[in-house]
């Protein structure tokens, strides 16, 4: 079932009549902000991935040294 334009105007109506037009835009902000942790939290991840594996890869290198 899709949502058409008329049913996203009533909804949003209902919204803004429901949390008054002053929650609104803290909701927004609140919802940007979590947006912006949440991609600095995947970008963290991905360079803590990225450090490990090259940390890996330079341990096993020294194994293999080591062993000849």
């Amino acid at each position: 079932m899709m949502l058409g334009s008329k049913e996203i105007i009533i909804i949003a109506i209902i919204v803004l009549v429901l949390f008054g037009s002053a929650a609104i835009p803290k909701f927004a902000k609140s919802l940007g902000l979590a947006k912006k942790e949440f991609e600095k939290g995947l970008k963290e991840s991905e360079e803590s991935d990225e450090t490990s594996s090259s940390n890996d890869a330079s341990s096993d290198n020294n194994n293999t040294s080591k062993d000849a």
